[in-house]
């Protein structure tokens, strides 16, 4: 079997597919993030995850290359990485009492150029959230890298009302079932 790669720095990605018990590397590829003019948030979640599949294909000829990205929105509003206590305070701000939806990319791509794609979208429904949780929240977990500023997988899920998803782990970063089944379908044995 060629070696799978995760192309991907996100360590939540990396714990994700570990849970598939597959030996794989991970290499992240240069790729910008930036939307493009009118691209919708599954349309740039799907170009985002080929590209960065390609990218690192291109560094490793004949690899299995799995590529993802997530792009949230509430309303309109894009939730990128607050990366700051700050940010995550005004993204959970905007999230209280409201609904987002997560679109979350995967692709694989094979070393004979065959590329297998998907978006997953989760919807979370926050509940009205006080000021003095979103402070202890923040303070406590420190979601700085994580779009919408939460962690699903940890604390974060107090902050909600509830989940509307086909796949759980899709939210976390990687759709599970349906890179699982990908992965059969590239030849690898899952489980």
């Amino acid at each position: 079997m060629p070696p799978l790669i995760l192309a991907s720095s996100s360590p939540y990605r990396r714990d994700l597919l570990a849970r598939l018990g597959l030996e794989f590397e991970v290499l992240s590829g240069g790729v910008s993030e930036t939307p493009l003019p009118g691209e919708s948030p599954t349309d740039r979640a799907l170009r985002l995850a080929q590209a960065k599949a390609r990218s690192v294909a291109a560094l490793r000829p004949g690899a299995l290359v799995i590529g993802a990205d997530q792009v949230a929105v509430v309303g309109e509003q894009l939730l990128d990485k607050p990366g700051s206590a700050e940010q995550c305070r005004v993204q959970l701000r905007a999230l209280s009492g409201r609904s987002a939806r997560f679109h979350t990319g995967c692709a694989l791509l094979e070393g004979s150029g065959r590329l297998l794609a998907h978006v997953d979208t989760t919807t979370v429904v926050f509940r009205p959230l006080q000021a003095d949780e979103i402070e202890r929240y923040v303070a406590r977990e420190r979601p700085y890298d994580c779009a919408g500023g939460f962690k699903a997988e940890a604390l974060g899920i107090s902050l909600f009302e509830c989940i509307e998803s086909q796949d759980p782990t899709a939210l976390i970063g990687l759709p599970l079932i349906w890179l699982a089944a990908a992965l059969r379908d590239a030849g690898l044995r899952v489980p």
